[in-house]
């Protein structure tokens, strides 16, 4: 494993590389945490694993204000993800031991590997969302930022979402900007969609839709689980090395 950071900018973001032994040259897969996230949590580490399990290497990034990236979180941006996402899109590129990439990420950070795949439909084999919290800029429009109410108009200078995180009122503004199926329809290639059917963050009809949307989709749906699989992990890893392994 191989830890270091990014730049983006003179943003440094924190990135870890684990690589299959022995190997010369294998694809390579992306992944990210979600709003409030980090690369260490339960269900990020272990689909990263699954992943090296079947011989992909794993590049496992923290985004703009979240663990040990650069930045605050009050500050972060969806704008500022998309930046750093493409920052770290051009770096696996110069990767001289990567065939293809491959984009996985979880809430936030599966809206994000829905923006990004749409900008670059041809940097991706395939991308997996999971539970792709893709319903953001469409509720922040109406008022409504991850279940804390705003006014849509006169936007705060800053606010408190949830009762605990402070948050730029230009995460609201940025978030009002982005049409995330303008970015469904650009992409055209294989997408695995993971969903637990009582999310209790991102409405499970947001990955049906999502699946519906997209030209070539399939949606693992983990009956009885929430938002970050506390119940069903062992679901969520199979139908990863499932939908991976193919592409081998």
């Amino acid at each position: 494993m191989k830890e270091y950071y990014i730049d983006c900018d003179g943003i440094k973001l924190h990135a870890k590389l684990e690589r299959p032994e022995g190997v010369d040259k294998c694809p390579l897969v992306i992944v990210v945490h979600g709003f409030t996230g980090h690369m260490e949590e339960q269900h990020i580490v272990a689909v990263s694993d699954a992943i090296g399990e079947i011989g992909f290497a794993t590049l496992r990034v923290e985004m703009y204000g979240h663990g040990k990236s650069g930045g605050t979180f009050k500050d972060h941006t969806l704008y500022k993800w998309i930046t750093n996402m493409l920052a770290v899109v051009d770096h696996v590129k110069s990767l001289d031991f990567v065939t293809d990439i491959y984009l996985c990420g979880h809430s936030q950070g599966g809206l994000l590997v829905m923006m990004i795949a749409g900008m670059c439909p041809d940097r991706f084999k395939a991308i997996i969302p999971m539970s792709p919290a893709w319903m953001i800029p469409e509720y922040a429009r109406r008022g409504e930022i991850l279940d804390t109410a705003i006014d849509p108009v006169n936007i705060p200078d800053e606010f408190l979402q949830n009762g605990e995180n402070l948050l730029s009122g230009n995460y609201v503004r940025v978030a009002q900007t982005l049409h995330v199926e303008d970015e469904i329809e650009r992409y055209r290639g294989p997408v695995l969609i993971i969903h637990g059917e009582n999310d209790e963050s991102v409405p499970f009809e947001y990955g049906q839709k999502a699946a519906k949307l997209y030209k070539d989709a399939k949606l693992a749906a983990i009956s009885g689980d929430d938002h970050c699989y506390d119940y069903h992990l062992d679901k969520v890893i199979e139908a990863v090395k499932e939908f991976l392994i193919q592409f081998k």
